[in-house]
């Protein structure tokens, strides 16, 4: 028996402080449309970009009040009249606006069909498809290239290194503290660096005097500037985002390249800087969906999820929960992808 009705985080307000942003609200229980499925969550997933989203700067025409919340995993809980695929009771991951929800309505079509509603799969719907679309699509990769992770440790990073382990490349990793560092060893990484005791740029100068051919990079400001001037003749750089900036009131990271001179520094190295954004190219998640799956049950790669046992505020839980998770992401003590348990 499905009850009346539900509870969702709605973004009442724009601002980058996810608390003062958000509000839980109690809405009547949707019913599917012919194409639709009701899931009920049983986990959604933790971006450093919600407080963006709930800051309102992906687009500016976005009215108040608007749900948030990226991706979730459940279980179908009822389906519509034209539903032909999936049926009830069957596990699915969702990419989609709005999962910050008891339960979500999605389109069939949009379904991605799961083995069982376990929280290992919930990291390949955004971080996972962020990273192997655009490596696939954008990085180039050829055996024995050097590859430079950054925040290699979190949700997005974990994917980043193994796949380019995956296509025989050389895998540096930049972290905080011993314990990422021994999590960056397990999953292949070559030479994790713990930022909080060497310095990046140094042990870049050091260790890779060749230079790097390709960055896969999200944190923005001076470590974008390190990561530039670590990049060979002819390298590329992936930027997915600039985390260090999502805090601020602009929502910006501070380079101390000024424009004319990030594009002579560009122009004298032939480098390619390139930028991803997921919803560019969803036209390949369908395909990118199913080969993460595969590796995943390969055991060709590891999903590790951080459900907050050791954050001070314990295992993170429900709608209440969501506030807190996003806290520990911006701590920066997550290993693996934040994850919130309905």
């Amino acid at each position: 028996m499905l009850p009346s009705t539900y509870r969702k985080l709605v973004v009442h307000k724009k601002s980058q402080k996810f608390r003062e942003a958000t509000q839980i609200v109690t809405s009547p229980l949707p019913s599917p449309g012919p194409e639709q499925l009701l899931v009920k969550t049983k986990y959604a997933g933790i971006n450093a970009s919600d407080i963006n989203f709930t800051a309102g700067r992906y687009w500016s025409t976005q009215t108040l009040p608007y749900d948030c919340g990226f991706e979730g995993l459940g279980l179908v809980v009822s389906v519509g009249s034209a539903c032909e695929k999936i049926k009830v009771g069957q596990a699915v991951g969702y990419n989609q606006a709005g999962s910050f929800s008891e339960y979500v309505l999605i389109n069939e079509k949009q379904a991605v069909p799961l083995p069982s509603a376990s929280p290992e799969y919930l990291p390949l719907f955004v971080c996972g498809l962020t990273a192997a679309i655009s490596l696939d699509k954008l990085g180039d990769l050829k055996p024995n290239d050097v590859v430079m992770v950054t925040a290699a440790a979190g949700g997005t990073g974990q994917f980043a290194v193994q796949l380019a382990k995956l296509a025989g490349c050389h895998v540096i990793g930049t972290c905080s503290g011993q314990d990422k560092v021994n999590f960056l060893k397990s999953i292949g990484c070559d030479r994790p660096i713990d930022y909080t005791k060497e310095d990046i740029g140094q042990v870049l100068k050091d260790e890779y005097p060749n230079g790097i051919d390709l960055v896969f990079e999200c944190i923005g400001g001076e470590v974008f500037d390190t990561c530039l001037k670590a990049l060979k003749v002819k390298g590329k750089l992936i930027t997915i985002g600039f985390i260090s900036g999502y805090e601020s009131d602009s929502g910006e990271a501070q380079t101390k390249f000024t424009t004319p001179q990030l594009l002579k520094y560009i122009l004298s190295h032939a480098i390619s800087l390139r930028g991803f954004m997921l919803t560019a190219f969803s036209s390949d998640i369908p395909e990118f969906s199913k080969k993460l799956i595969s590796l995943l049950a390969e055991g060709k790669i590891k999903s590790t999820v951080e459900t907050g046992k050791n954050s001070p505020t314990g295992s993170f839980k429900g709608l209440e929960g969501i506030p807190q998770a996003i806290d520990f992401m911006y701590s920066k003590k997550n290993i693996g992808k934040i994850v919130v348990e309905f």
